[in-house]
């Protein structure tokens, strides 16, 4: 499993980079989407076996133009974690 350690730079439509705060950036491949009328649900493998799953908008999911087999990062900032036992 890759994670980068420091925040990835996004390209700004001007040509420029721009920073982002999250220190929590995995690199994969988008395995499976599932689509619905207000949200969609995104798989990105990024080792073999491991995956992370995100929900968000359908509109979002469209305007990025995400498709099986594309290239995709996983930004993750978490304000808390919670931890449950039975």
């Amino acid at each position: 499993m890759r994670r980068n350690t420091r925040p990835p730079a996004e390209r700004h439509p001007g040509g420029t980079f721009i920073k982002i705060s999250a220190r929590n950036h995995f690199s994969g491949t988008i395995t499976h989407l599932v689509e619905g009328p207000v949200s969609t649900e995104v798989t990105i493998e990024i080792a073999p076996k491991i995956q992370i799953v995100s929900v968000i908008t359908t509109h979002s999911a469209r305007h990025l133009g995400l498709k099986v087999g594309l290239a995709a990062h996983a930004l993750i900032k978490a304000d808390s974690v919670l931890v449950a036992i039975d």
